[in-house]
């Protein structure tokens, strides 16, 4: 008689969720509405939320961080509903995390937000490159903290190190180096060797951005609040099959389509992590390299939620995570997506004003997409700047293009070079940019008066 083995999933970890909001400082999100990501957050992470609190301060605990006496509420609320975590929904200085894992004690594990979003990135990461940008910002959230075993963080992504507090390859001590200053030293190297691999990773992405831009194929970057449907979108305009979930964080890696915009034209879509309020400044300097991607962009497309209640505001987190990139002066198109999704569309038809060159559609069923795209290709072709440029012979390849894709106002063929004089797509201004002459302050006026008309 044949014996059938059954696996069992290990049970999940069950989370008491707390947060605070200060009087005198308006959040992004009110501390209610913090918390419900927060959970969402949790159960991306495979950890049951069995309950919450917050308080409202006048100041923050230089210790403790909330008032002595909340803190001491919470943890009796802890012991009753017998939760292992206890999740706080900001980053925890190592003061404050020193001294609330002393009071909560060894049996109930005290973690902040962004060591939870460092845990979800670390089971998302797929691919080589999502696993060293992981592992980097797990080692450089984890060296100011080297005084307990953070065993939260024990899937490493890169598969380098060991569980944090107990770092692989560490070597033999030298004369009076404690072990904690050996780890911090092994930390430190492994960051150094992490930081060398992404500048080659780096480096190989500059290589394929400039073949695309040789090939004259401009990009849109897809950017938006984590779960705003990019993946979803990305799959109906360019018929494909990326990963879609309906979790936070699910697609990490960059993923590049070809998409056909109505005019026959194609351009490029790559579709890039997904942002979030309070996204750790360890994972933005990790996914530089992946988010340069954004940055070489012709065009941003700000996909947005329409049917979440706190649409703008997760706007507003988008745009400051792009001026934190030093990457917010691209032009933006916004698509207010998931309108399949709303019986009364009066509120998304508001946010039509609030945000920029937006238009009302839906990834899942494909509606509003033909519009979409005509906004896009507008944008990217059909916008001219007047231009004055002196191409040398040698460069026949931007003559011709010139003479394909622009607008020739004059032009004049000298002994060693080419005055052109005439409008171009903005998405071609760049490859242009070295021989590009000032124009006059007449010029500049006609140029002006010229896209006014085009708007």
């Amino acid at each position: 008689m044949s014996k059938h083995v059954v696996a069992t999933e290990a049970p999940r970890q069950r989370a008491f969720l707390v947060g605070y909001e200060l009087y005198q400082e308006e959040g992004l999100l009110p501390v209610e509405d913090s918390l419900t990501e927060l959970a969402l957050l949790a159960d991306t992470a495979g950890i049951d939320v069995i309950g919450q609190s917050y308080q409202r301060l006048q100041r923050i605990n230089p210790k403790t961080l909330l008032g002595t006496g909340k803190v001491d509420e919470i943890k009796l609320l802890v012991e009753d509903l017998g939760a292992d975590l206890v999740i706080f929904d900001d980053e925890l200085s190592p003061r404050h995390q020193r001294e609330l894992d002393e009071i909560f004690g060894e049996n109930i594990q005290v973690l902040d937000r962004t060591a939870l979003i460092l845990d979800i990135f670390a089971q998302h990461a797929s691919t080589r490159e999502g696993a060293i940008q992981v592992e980097l910002a797990q080692y450089e959230y984890r060296l100011p903290r080297l005084t307990r075993t953070w065993t939260h963080l024990a899937r490493q992504a890169g598969g380098g190190g060991g569980r944090s507090g107990s770092v692989g390859g560490v070597g033999l001590r030298g004369p009076g180096e404690t072990q904690l200053e050996v780890d911090r030293r092994e930390i430190r190297r492994k960051i150094a060797y992490l930081k060398d691999q992404l500048d080659k990773v780096r480096q190989h992405r500059g290589r394929h951005r400039l073949a695309r831009k040789r090939a004259h194929m401009p990009t849109v970057a897809l950017v938006g609040y984590t779960n705003a449907g990019k993946s979803t979108l990305l799959n109906k305009l360019a018929d494909s099959d990326v990963l879609v979930e309906d979790k936070l964080f699910a697609t990490l890696d960059p993923t590049t389509r070809r998409v056909q915009l109505p005019g026959g034209k194609e351009v490029l879509f790559t579709d890039t992590v997904g942002f979030i309020q309070k996204l750790p400044t360890t994972l933005v300097a990790a996914f530089r390299a992946t988010l340069e991607e954004i940055s070489e962009a012709d065009l941003l497309l700000h996909v947005v939620d329409c049917t979440h209640p706190n649409a703008r505001a997760q706007g507003e987190a988008v745009f400051a995570t792009l001026k934190e990139l030093d990457i917010d002066d691209i032009p933006i198109v916004t698509a207010l997506n998931k309108i399949d999704r709303l019986d009364d569309r009066s509120q998304a038809i508001e946010l039509v004003d609030w945000f920029e060159k937006a238009s009302l559609i839906s990834g899942q069923t494909g509606e509003g997409l033909p519009t979409l795209l005509n906004v896009l290709q507008a944008e990217l072709y059909e916008t001219l700047a007047e231009v004055e440029v002196v191409i040398p012979y040698r460069e026949g390849r931007l003559l011709s293009l010139f003479h394909e894709r622009g607008d020739i106002i004059a032009m004049e063929n000298r002994t060693e070079d080419v005055y052109i004089h005439g409008r171009l797509p903005k998405v071609l201004l760049g490859e242009y940019s070295p021989y590009q002459q000032n124009m006059t302050d007449e010029e500049e006026d006609a140029d002006l008066a010229q896209n006014a008309d085009v708007k």
